[in-house]
């Protein structure tokens, strides 16, 4: 079986096994306890749309759990939001992995790869947070790893590392993976109970959220 399809029909058990009834669209949340403010809310990518942005770690194995939840419900956002990624960095030991995304991601195979360096952590027990072990794994999925050892030691690369270090702090996460929605909404599934709860509890975040960039348009 190869390792996208494993991931999948893991991460499919896994979804099912954790399955429960999901909050209704209407429900209204509770500030302090559904979703928090951000203490000093950040810039968005594009201010003109409402950003939900996913902050999370490849090792975290609730995060490995969220994805295949997260990812179809993404590819649904209505047009006035959209989606992205930042590791989130609450020490040294997680700066490989953050180093690995901004690398992949200069390189355009970020999207190629993403999925399977989730599988080859949880899945296949390989330590991606190992230099050269990341560079032979790379090597066999089709990237240029002289390439990406390049980037992976980038100037640029390190600017986003450390930015993402500063953005951590900066959203008041205490854990990943954590979600915040333009900038100034912070939620997580432990918020709401579950990662399912998290989707609507997400919907009903931009809803607000878009509601109030129409009042400053007006």
């Amino acid at each position: 079986m190869s390792t996208r399809r494993q991931f999948l029909k893991t991460t499919a058990a896994i979804a099912a096994l954790g399955s429960l009834p999901m909050r209704s669209s209407h429900a209204a949340l509770e500030m302090g306890k559904d979703y928090a403010l951000v203490e000093f809310p950040q810039s968005t990518t594009d201010p003109k749309r409402v950003e939900v942005l996913e902050l999370f770690f490849y090792g975290c194995p609730h995060c490995f759990e969220l994805e295949p939840i997260l990812v179809p419900w993404v590819k649904k956002l209505p047009k006035y939001a959209y989606f992205r990624r930042m590791p989130a960095i609450f020490n040294d030991s997680w700066v490989p992995m953050a180093k690995a995304f901004y690398a992949a991601e200069a390189l355009g195979v970020l999207e190629k790869i993403h999925t399977d360096m989730f599988s080859a952590i949880h899945l296949q027990g390989i330590n991606l947070n190992s230099k050269d072990t990341l560079l032979r794994w790379l090597g066999s999925h089709g990237v240029d790893s002289k390439k990406f050892a390049d980037a992976y030691d980038s100037f640029g690369v390190q600017a986003k590392v450390n930015e993402a270090k500063q953005l951590t702090a900066a959203y008041g996460i205490q854990g990943v993976p954590s979600m915040i929605v333009d900038g100034k909404y912070r939620t997580s599934s432990s918020m709401v109970g579950s990662h399912q709860k998290l989707l609507p509890a997400l919907d009903e975040l931009i809803a607000l959220a878009h509601k109030e960039h129409g009042a400053k348009r007006k």
